[in-house]
């Protein structure tokens, strides 16, 4: 790896971060953790699953999502029912609440991003959409 290479890795993680902390900062009066937003999109994204398979997509513990889950479930955010084939597992679903949340908090987060992407031009925004579909496949590598 050259010093160049490193250099570009330092930089875009910090970036990363940077732009992280001011999406985060829009999430005023935050209902759900972040890890809460997380398996909510998840379920938005790629539809009903068990909490083991959620487990998997967001990376965690199955111990961890079940808590997720029920916490979730408990602010009605989700809504939980009987496998159709395995009695022992159940499928969590988004629930209206759940979806209205999310749309929230996209809502916030899109708003302070447009207003960031309405100062640049055209070259600038080609060069970030080329760069969302670098990062997307660096981070879909790894999953």
């Amino acid at each position: 790896m050259t010093t160049e290479t490193r250099a570009l890795a330092s930089d875009l993680s910090l970036a990363v971060v940077r732009l992280t902390r001011h999406l985060r900062g829009r999430r005023v009066d935050a209902q759900v953790s972040l890890t809460q937003l997380s398996a909510l999109a998840s379920l938005d994204q790629y539809g009903p699953m068990t909490p083991g398979v959620l487990a998997a997509r967001e990376k965690v513990q199955p111990p961890s999502m079940t808590r997720v889950v029920a916490s979730l479930a408990e602010l009605g955010l989700v809504e939980r029912s009987p496998h159709p084939t395995d009695g022992r597992q159940i499928i969590v679903n988004l629930s209206d609440a759940g979806q209205a949340l999310l749309a929230d908090e996209t809502h916030a987060r899109e708003a302070w991003m447009n207003e960031q992407l309405a100062g640049l031009g055209g070259e600038e925004l080609a060069t970030l959409r080329g760069a969302v579909g670098i990062i997307t496949e660096m981070v879909n590598k790894t999953e």
